[in-house]
């Protein structure tokens, strides 16, 4: 089996693969563009990659044998892993490599920031004995503000309260016990962060939420003189933005290792601030961080071509094939609940039950949907980056969620189902339950806020809460038509006649600021929210 070492890797990590007789082993010089790569790759079984090398659809049907691709690393936004999916190609990754050698490279930018080494060394070299243009600030006794509180942030916060820093927490997961635990104090949203922070770290993924969250309008809520470091990826800093901010003076320096565009342009204008601190991409560059990643990729990607294991994979369960058939049905449901929730819930969830009930008790594993669930729950918060099926036990246990499985045989309407209920402080704050119309490519919602409902996992949906009046589908009809939305279901609950009713639509398009704005207006109608699958 031929296995292309594409990026550098630590020379343990190669020596593994070359241990064995089963594998012929390539190792690139340097790392080549799309052209140059495919006629390499009409043989190659196994790739392993870092973030240079890209692995693209066009990549992957130039390789008819290609059975997985490894990335040495945690990130796999070089590899475009839906084209793997429907290509049956595995896409593993090693999630806990570099969660301490980016730690220590935040602290590292936190001092040289708070101190202006590097402007001070660069003068040193220049010939220059200039203390009075480096005077900086104590790091003990100020504020810290994390904005994300998964692997990365919470070793950031051990070694900040170390130094004597008070730590301020943003993470829309944490709970309040886990974030008593870790000794940081919870803020319910990042303008609690902006208000108090000294300095502001970010250990956040790129989602729609998080992408360009630190713009103008969060510069300008910032105390005087803030200093921010950013580790984690690049767009979440609106880059102009913070070079104005700079030039103003409302930041008083910035510590940067990631960008929107890298490399970084060479007439970007960080490069012109003195006060920026510039460093391309090194938080996972260590030797350990290095060394750890090879090992685990090698592993990894040897016990499955030998064996069959599956072990850190972002696009398929840890099971055997026959087993995968019985539970991939329960997976999109499952992944279809999860999303629901976590674009309806509270913040801090700090439970979540699952229940399988009829045929779905008797799986003969329910590990994989529970996965499921909690990748659509936890995809729509800023918790944990690069959130996978093999990491989100971990995620979840990180934020202080615990999560509870039961195997149910009570008799109910449905022959196989799934019950998902949150809780938060010991009161459950949501449910919402799944089965299937027919056969398992007809999954439904059948249960939500407790209300018996049926809504297909599709589309958008529009929910609300309505008195139970005459003429309220005519009027949300009606008021769809006029914005050129069409229905392509509706689902009706309520409590009693004359009492409170629970409508759901789905949308074949997503309702625009005005119109949720007019439906709002009416007076019976309430708890106007979209949710998007």
């Amino acid at each position: 089996m031929h296995v292309l070492i594409c990026d550098p890797i630590s020379p343990k990590g190669i020596a593994l693969f070359q241990e064995r007789p089963e594998f012929k082993v390539t190792v690139l010089e340097k790392r080549l563009k799309e052209e140059e790569l495919i006629p390499l790759l009409a043989d190659v079984d196994a790739m392993v990659v870092r973030s240079e090398t890209k692995v693209t659809r066009r990549v992957m049907e130039a390789a008819p044998k290609l059975k997985v691709v490894g990335r040495a690393g945690v990130g796999v936004d070089n590899v475009d892993v839906e084209a793997a999916t429907a290509r049956g190609v595995v896409v593993m990754n090693t999630p806990a490599g570099n969660t301490i050698t980016t730690a220590e490279l935040t602290f590292a930018m936190l001092m040289a920031v708070a101190r202006k080494v590097p402007q001070a060394h660069a003068t040193m070299t220049a010939g220059k004995w200039d203390r009075k243009a480096f005077q900086g600030t104590e790091l003990c006794g100020k504020t810290l503000g994390v904005l994300g509180m998964g692997r990365i942030g919470s070793e950031v916060t051990k070694r900040a309260l170390a130094f004597g820093l008070r730590v301020l927490a943003y993470d829309p997961f944490l709970t309040e016990a886990r974030a008593k635990a870790l000794g940081v104090e919870l803020v319910q949203d990042a303008d609690g962060i902006y208000a108090e922070a000294d300095f502001i770290t970010v250990h956040m993924p790129v989602t729609e939420q998080t992408k360009g969250m630190l713009n103008a309008s969060a510069f300008a809520k910032m105390k005087p003189g803030v200093r921010i470091v950013n580790c984690a990826r690049g767009e979440i800093i609106a880059e102009n933005d913070l070079v104005a901010a700079l030039e103003s003076g409302k930041v008083a320096g910035a510590a940067l290792d990631v960008f929107c565009v890298e490399p970084l342009p060479a007439d970007h204008a960080f490069r012109k601030l003195q006060q920026v601190i510039l460093t391309p991409h090194l938080g996972a560059s260590t030797e350990e961080a290095q060394e750890k990643c090879g090992i685990e990729v090698a592993e990894v990607i040897a016990g499955y071509l030998l064996t069959g294991e599956v072990r850190n994979a972002v696009n398929l369960p840890g099971v055997d094939a026959k087993t995968y058939e019985q539970v991939k049905p329960y997976l999109r449901l499952g992944e279809k609940i999860g999303s629901l929730l976590g674009q309806l819930a509270p913040a801090q969830v700090d439970r979540i039950h699952v229940t399988y009930g009829g045929k779905a008790q008797a799986l003969p594993t329910t590990d994989p949907i529970t996965r499921a669930i909690l990748q659509g729950f936890l995809a729509h918060g800023a918790a944990v980056k690069d959130i996978n099926k093999v990491n989100v036990r971990s995620a979840a246990s990180s934020l202080g969620i615990t999560v509870e499985e039961k195997r149910s045989d009570e008799p109910v309407t449905f022959n196989e189902w799934l019950h998902v209920q949150l809780f938060s402080a010991g009161q459950k704050v949501i449910s919402a339950g799944g089965t299937f119309f027919g056969s398992p490519d007809n999954p439904r919602i059948v249960r939500l806020y407790s209300m018996p409902v049926e809504i297909p996992i599709t589309g958008n949906l529009l929910l609300l809460n309505n008195a139970d009046r005459p003429g309220i589908v005519g009027y949300l009809g009606t008021l769809m038509g006029k914005y050129k939305i069409n229905i392509a279901s509706m689902s009706l609950s309520r409590d009693e006649v004359g009492g409170q009713a629970f409508t759901v639509l789905n949308l074949d398009s997503v309702p625009s600021a005005a119109c949720l704005e007019e439906i709002q207006k009416d007076p019976d109608i309430s708890n106007v929210r979209v949710v998007k699958f």
